[in-house]
């Protein structure tokens, strides 16, 4: 993922960003992109100025892992 930092700024990035189907009318929601060199960029679709976080495939798998397995759900 080299020249990709974090904290980088989400609208400088040219890429397409992908929301959940399940995300709602008031913008709650998380959004993804991929980025050239393989990593993933993830922004706050409220704050599409904002910082983007930068994940490996790899960091990215493992939390979805997680998240599908309900080991986040103590935090709703």
């Amino acid at each position: 993922m080299p020249g990709v930092r974090n904290g980088v700024r989400a609208s400088s990035l040219d890429v397409t960003w992908v929301k959940s189907r399940h995300s709602n009318a008031e913008g709650n929601c998380v959004e993804v992109a991929s980025l050239t060199g393989g990593g993933i960029a993830v922004r706050n679709s409220r704050d599409p100025d904002g910082p983007a976080l930068v994940y490996t495939p790899a960091e990215l798998a493992a939390f979805l892992a997680g998240a599908k397995e309900g080991e986040f759900d103590h935090l709703l």
